[in-house]
């Protein structure tokens, strides 16, 4: 299926540039040059990904995406001014999945764009039941479902983004195991996409913010300084 980009952006220029590329390339596309007016259709109908413009006047993208996730856990990339490094911070920290500076390349944001899409596909089982019990990734009071994109720590639902999700997963996989921010990189940012270690590390506060809010005593990825993350079970 063809997927669906939403762009919201107060630069019409920009706006039409990249729905043009965008069309190029395939996608179809929806644009809103306000964030009052694109709240309500990007809840409505929901695209296959989101792209925000940071600086934009009576709803900036920080306060598009605060209230966006409250209702949906929609692929969102931000576009952001070099000298925006607080607010990619903010971003990343409200739940966004990814970044670019502007001026940016169209061919990077278009390889970012498949890059997400592409790890927020479920994969389908290939056999049945047995099958799709392999998938599952049990962890004691973690239990993830790849299939289907869910995740509860003792049975209450922790809803994450899809970056979020390939993080914790990577961690998961080998409780005990130091995952370094590198590895955890290249699980979360493939195509060779570079993101720096704050990035990382402002996905992590993330996750473990939205496991204290079922259980203000989560303590199960831990930091060793220096060296990386890792998953306990225990």
């Amino acid at each position: 299926m063809t997927a669906t980009i939403a762009l919201v952006d107060d630069d019409r220029n920009i706006l039409t540039s990249v729905s043009i590329a965008l069309q190029a390339e395939g996608f179809l596309t929806r644009v809103y040059s306000d964030g009052e007016a694109a709240l309500k259709a990007l809840v409505d109908n929901p695209p296959d990904l989101a792209i925000f413009d940071i600086k934009m006047p009576r709803m900036d993208g920080l306060e598009l995406l605060r209230r966006l996730r409250e209702r949906q856990t929609t692929p969102v990339i931000f576009l952001t001014s070099k000298d925006d490094e607080l607010d990619e911070a903010l971003g990343l920290a409200m739940g966004a999945d990814d970044y670019i500076a502007k001026p940016f390349s169209q061919r990077l944001l278009i390889a970012r764009i498949r890059a997400i899409l592409r790890r927020a596909e479920p994969q389908a089982p290939a056999g049945g039941a047995a099958e799709q019990a392999v998938q599952t990734l049990d962890r004691g009071r973690l239990l993830m479902d790849p299939a289907r994109h869910r995740v509860t720590w003792d049975g209450e639902a922790v809803t994450l983004t899809v970056t979020e999700f390939l993080i914790l997963e990577t961690l998961a996989q080998r409780p005990g195991v130091v995952k370094t921010r590198n590895q955890l990189m290249d699980a979360a940012y493939q195509d060779d996409i570079y993101v720096d270690d704050r990035t990382i590390d402002s996905h992590i506060k993330r996750v473990r913010r939205k496991f204290r809010e079922v259980d203000a005593e989560f303590d199960a990825i831990e930091t060793l300084y220096g060296a990386g993350y890792r998953f306990s079970d225990e």
